[in-house]
């Protein structure tokens, strides 16, 4: 029988927080999620994202990541590649409840509702983790006040990879928030690029087939300016190929200081 390990432990530092880890899940052997206790003092917009990380060699080895839970919850939640040699990844996909990290104090990120302009369908476009900061605003009260549909696109490699699938299938059911309002409001369209699945098309190709708002979605067949935002996270190449379709279909990227029709997370990285 092996002797537990000591629990993981991080310096104090003056800028940043120690957090400890509450709960870990596996997906599969490349996807993991993880909750932190959530500071007193911190605050942030569904949609945000925030540095983590732990002592590396000498000093705080960070990354940004968007956060997956909800504004109002107690706990800080993200959603994390596993990647092998990855610097950070590497040993924070090792982590178990009771450990601690650090997590910076300053969220920030153009993902969220502020930085559009009103509209009536919300398209939520990801790949891979870059669903997660999807999950903060599906979870958001306001994000169901300031959009008569929400449409999430979940695109993947691997069945495995569809972290959530059962609760977003469910329509968020068991959120005692938002699950009355999701039930009507919401639509899932996961899609899986390299294994069987019933819906296997890149996010283009559902775009092209209609697909993306097919019933029960309700308005026009395409994106329209006049009733329709957008939110997009995940590979730098599925961003600039949908930045670009969008802008010559006349929307014009927003930011907190000037929201628009559409926004990117220029920081997510994975």
């Amino acid at each position: 029988m092996h002797a537990p390990r000591p629990k993981l432990t991080q310096p104090p530092h003056a800028a940043f927080d120690t957090v400890e880890v509450k709960w870990v899940r596996h997906w599969n052997e490349h996807l993991f999620s993880l909750a932190v206790d959530r500071p007193p003092s911190f605050r942030f917009r569904s949609g945000e994202f925030v540095m983590l990380g732990l002592m590396g060699d000498g000093k705080p080895l960070m990354r940004a990541y968007s956060i997956s839970s909800a504004a109002y919850h107690d706990e800080i939640e993200f959603l994390s590649i596993k990647v092998e040699d990855g610097p950070l990844t590497s040993r924070l996909q090792n982590v178990v409840a009771g450990d601690e990290l650090y997590m910076g104090r300053k969220p920030t990120g153009t993902l969220v509702t502020d930085a559009l302009t009103p509209g009536k369908r919300l398209f939520l476009l990801s790949t891979g983790t870059g669903l997660a900061p999807f999950l903060s605003l599906l979870r958001d009260p306001d994000t169901y006040e300031r959009f008569e549909q929400i449409v999430l696109v979940h695109s993947v490699r691997r069945v495995s990879d569809l972290a959530f699938h059962e609760e977003l299938s469910g329509k968020l059911a068991d959120d005692p928030l938002v699950g009355e309002q999701a039930q009507t409001q919401l639509h899932y369209i996961p899609t899986v690029t390299r294994e069987p699945f019933h819906t296997s098309k890149r996010i283009q190709g559902l775009i092209e087939d209609g697909t993306l708002f097919a019933a029960p979605i309700e308005g026009p067949p395409a994106f329209d300016r006049a009733t329709d935002r957008v939110m997009m996270c995940g590979s730098t190449a599925m961003i600039a190929d949908f930045a670009k379709l969008l802008e010559e279909a006349g929307f014009e990227e927003g930011s907190n200081a000037r929201p628009a029709d559409f926004v990117i997370e220029r920081a997510f990285v994975g």
